[in-house]
């Protein structure tokens, strides 16, 4: 069997460029939250009924949870609406759709 110099060396800077591709895909799916921890957390704000400080957020989870990971949960509930995050802490601010057409309905128009 005849095998060239040219595919001693390039077969292992391939599979090392391929290894390298795989191990940056591992490092972004390391910490994503569950949707168990997402529901958890917001179980936990809706029972709070007041601005809740993230330290405090904490320690009311019946789970310990990741702080990085907990950053990314608050970060997805204020971009879908659920919580307003202020520098006094985190207050949930959801209605659902039928108890806001109820209330829109109720109130008075200025």
């Amino acid at each position: 069997m005849f095998v060239s110099v040219l595919d001693i060396f390039i077969y292992p800077i391939y599979l090392n460029i391929h290894m390298t591709k795989a191990k940056a895909v591992q490092v972004q799916l390391a910490h994503s939250p569950t949707l168990n921890t997402v529901l958890m957390v917001e179980k936990t704000l809706q029972e709070a009924r007041e601005m809740v400080k993230v330290a405090e957020l904490k320690r009311r989870l019946p789970k310990k949870v990741m702080h990085s990971t907990l950053l990314q949960i608050l970060d997805y509930l204020q971009e879908s609406g659920k919580i307003l995050i202020t520098a006094k802490g985190v207050v949930w601010g959801y209605c659902p759709p039928a108890r806001l057409r109820a209330r829109v309905a109720d109130g008075l128009e200025i």
